[in-house]
């Protein structure tokens, strides 16, 4: 998975090096699939995350959307023009976006950045995601994988997500979500979908994913050699099925697990005793009504993984907080909790 889509961005660097559109970088794996833990070996999808740098004559703005209330923060990219005038004359160009008239820059160029990609001068989530997906066709012909497989665009509105299946009718399926790094941080906003039931197009959710890769990373190199961690949580992915807790609750349990447990205590012969403890603090959690977001105000996050200065001053992001304010759905999840205990 990673050699073709290294292919693929090798291609979309020679399409778009001198053009005026965003330049997607190196392809990073995220997810159970690259963190090695997914629930459903048969079903897996590979999801990888795209980072895009802006284009010349062009910055990207993050601007925090405070007004929503949902899980994980959100943002919208705005797109600002710099004046590239010293630069332009030095190459012998006159095309600064910011001083030439728009009709000389259509003429010369055609349609801009921002009338393609952008609404109200804001990044397009789906409008992004429509583009990335006619790139990945039209660079699927010039790639050696092309001669043995078939590649298929699957729908899907806010990534680009296709099928790669070779001749003897074994497949792939590949997800490319594509974002925008936090200045040099390991945290990321992403095309990735929130919880919520509609997101607008120029919303970016923030993303943990390249973090998270890098956090089971870490704990892989430290742990004994038999370390059942990964297959803890495999198996308690597969128990929360059908329940009101999603998958990413259960890893954020577990990463909290790994940094307050002695590693060499998830060998094999202590694997009742881990699968216990992880019911248990998700059960604690549950009854306090609050369990903190891995990488906000946590001392205990690896030195490795770099986080935005903010993350140490700003408050916990309770992941159940939804359960301080519906009693209703705190009573539900008690009882979820203790059945998944008995199991």
């Amino acid at each position: 998975v990673k050699d073709l889509v290294h292919n693929f961005i090798l291609v979309f660097h020679d399409v778009l090096s001198n053009s005026f559109f965003p330049v997607p970088q190196s392809a990073i794996g995220v997810g159970s699939a690259f963190e090695g833990w997914s629930p459903r070996e048969e079903d897996i999808v590979y999801r990888l995350l795209v980072p895009l740098k802006p284009p010349r004559g062009h910055v990207f703005h993050l601007e925090l959307d405070n007004a929503r209330e949902m899980p994980a923060r959100t943002f919208r990219i705005r797109v600002e023009l710099v004046c590239t005038c010293l630069n332009d004359q030095l190459a012998g160009e006159t095309l600064c976006f910011l001083h030439r008239p728009e009709e000389e820059l259509r003429r010369n160029q055609g349609p801009s950045f921002l009338d393609i990609l952008c609404t109200d001068f804001y990044l397009d989530v789906q409008k992004t995601a429509r583009w990335f997906c006619q790139l990945v066709k039209t660079a699927w012909v010039v790639l050696p994988q092309s001669s043995q497989h078939r590649l298929t665009v699957l729908p899907s509105s806010r990534s680009c997500k296709f099928k790669v299946v070779d001749n003897k009718n074994k497949s792939l399926c590949i997800e490319m979500m594509f974002g925008v790094r936090q200045g040099d941080s390991d945290i990321f906003v992403s095309s990735q979908s929130t919880e919520a039931i509609f997101t607008p197009s120029t919303m970016w959710s923030e993303s943990y994913a390249v973090a998270e890769v890098k956090f089971f990373r870490h704990v892989a190199r430290r742990a004994p050699r038999n370390s059942f961690h990964l297959k803890c949580l495999q198996l308690c992915a597969r128990i929360v099925v059908g329940t009101g807790f999603s998958t990413y609750i259960l890893k954020t349990a577990v990463m909290h697990l790994l940094t307050i447990t002695p590693l060499s205590g998830w060998r094999r012969r202590g694997f009742p005793l881990r699968m216990l403890d992880i019911m248990r603090y998700l059960r604690q959690c549950v009854e306090e009504q609050r369990l903190n977001h891995f990488f906000f105000r946590n001392e205990t996050v690896p030195e490795e993984i770099i986080l935005p200065p903010a993350f140490q001053r700003a408050e916990p992001l309770n992941l159940f907080q939804h359960l301080a304010q519906d009693p209703a759905a705190h009573a539900e999840a008690r009882r979820e909790v203790m059945e998944m205990q008995d199991r």
